[in-house]
């Protein structure tokens, strides 16, 4: 079974950083993209960044200059580097993989729980 793991939310001041990771478990042998999306409250989920593995990436454009995304594919792990967050960054974020390979089943898509990030004014 596949699992994703984020970590790395809190609570931060406008203009500072956060740095979130997430890692797959399981018996993976190839991952397609992965990508961070976030929900705030009351707010649909949306895409924040995603990333190829090839190493291609897309970001919205709310986020870009300031988020940079990144994978690790031999730790099958995800990075979001979060710089000048402003409060209406806050949400509960998540990490999302795409056509992940296992060792029984192949999974178009698999979620995360999320991990919250709460910035201050």
């Amino acid at each position: 079974q596949v699992q994703l793991v984020e970590s790395g939310g809190g609570l931060v001041q406008a203009g500072g950083s956060l740095r979130l990771s997430c890692a797959a478990s399981g018996t993976i042998f190839s991952i397609d993209a992965m990508g961070w999306y976030r929900q705030a409250p009351g707010k649909e989920r949306e895409m924040v960044a995603s990333i190829t593995s090839g190493g291609r990436t897309n970001y919205a454009d709310s986020v870009k200059g300031r988020f940079t995304i990144s994978r690790d594919n031999a730790k099958k792990q995800v990075y979001l580097q979060m710089n000048s967050l402003k409060p209406e960054d806050t949400a509960k974020y998540y990490c999302r993989a795409e056509n992940v390979v296992g060792a029984i089943h192949r999974y178009l898509e698999a979620w995360g729980r999320g991990t919250l990030v709460t910035v201050s004014s």
